[in-house]
């Protein structure tokens, strides 16, 4: 399994456990995917979005708020950060 396929496990593991996960857990796992995806955007050639629900704003926000959301937001947003690294890993992959 590649170090990709790893985080995204460790991001599902953590979504199902998310009343579990300290805010300082949470605001790592955001962190590792803001800079995951950015990683990932620049390998595939995808300009990075400046639209008011890119789901790195999202997780920025989420991030520095993480005290102050419940598990189910927690939740959301680390699938929504799985599945954009998932959706970008898959492009990485049919990329020659």
């Amino acid at each position: 399994m590649s170090l990709t396929s790893d985080f995204i496990s460790e991001l599902i593991r953590a979504a199902n456990e998310s009343d579990r996960l300290t805010h300082y857990e949470t605001s790592r796992l955001f962190d590792r995917a803001i800079d995951t995806i950015r990683d990932m955007r620049e390998q595939t050639g995808t300009v990075e979005a400046h639209r008011a629900r890119d789901v790195l704003i999202d997780l920025r926000i989420s991030s520095e708020r993480a005290r102050d959301l419940s598990a189910k937001e927690v939740r959301d947003a680390l699938v929504d950060a799985a599945d954009v690294i998932r959706t970008l890993k898959i492009v990485l992959e049919r990329t020659p």
